[in-house]
């Protein structure tokens, strides 16, 4: 079987990180007005979290590799299709950012669309990550610490689920008036505390 070079795949992974930070950059124009300084403020906004949004999947994604050597063309697959998604995901989502501190007018189709872009990039970055765990899991033998790997699959499993969730909501419009299909997300924060709290009190070795 061919050895895959772990180095190589986080390389590349890190040089598509860096060229969507430019994207992000050059999107806002490369220079500043003062003059209309406070107009352009909602730009910048959305470029910051949008920005940070990026740097936290990419800690998830530095994360993974740091948990584990093993690579193979399943992994490279999942990875590559990720990368993809992270290009595409960060462009609505400052869109609807933009949306929010601009006031832009919207109708409810057009918030509708917006969630379901949003919610189909983030089901499908987090269903990457839970593949690439997933595969982990089954696959590397000389891992120290596997159920380590298994947790992490089944986290990121919350996400996706949550993902699922908001696209249901905004296909049938359900709470669209109050922004329902967004604050879904909100529910991410407690659900994973508990699967972390019970899964450490199941295997409390595996996060001393």
């Amino acid at each position: 079987m061919m050895k895959h070079s772990r180095g190589r795949v986080a390389a590349l992974s890190d040089g598509i990180f860096a060229f969507a930070s430019t994207l992000m950059v050059v999107d806002i124009g490369t220079t500043v007005d003062l003059k209309h300084i406070n107009s352009q403020l909602p730009l910048f906004i959305s470029f910051g979290v949008a920005f940070f949004v990026m740097m936290m999947l990419w800690k998830v994604h530095y994360n993974f590799f740091q948990r584990t050597k093993y690579v193979d063309n399943w992994i490279i697959s999942a990875n590559t299709l990720l990368l993809f998604t992270i290009l595409f995901y960060l462009f609505p989502l400052k869109t609807l950012i933009n949306s929010i501190t601009q006031q832009i007018g919207m109708t409810k189709d057009d918030l509708a669309q917006l969630f379901i872009l949003y919610g189909v990039g983030f089901v499908l970055v987090f269903a990457a990550y839970a593949f690439l765990y997933w595969r982990a899991f089954k696959k590397d033998d000389r891992n120290q610490n596997p159920l380590k790997l298994k947790f992490y699959y089944k986290h990121f499993l919350i996400f996706v689920t949550i993902g699922i969730i908001s696209v249901i909501l905004s296909v049938f419009q359900i709470g669209m008036q109050i922004g329902f299909p967004g604050f879904v997300y909100a529910f991410l924060g407690p659900i994973c505390y508990y699967n972390g709290a019970l899964f450490r009190k199941k295997h409390p070795d595996v996060f001393p």
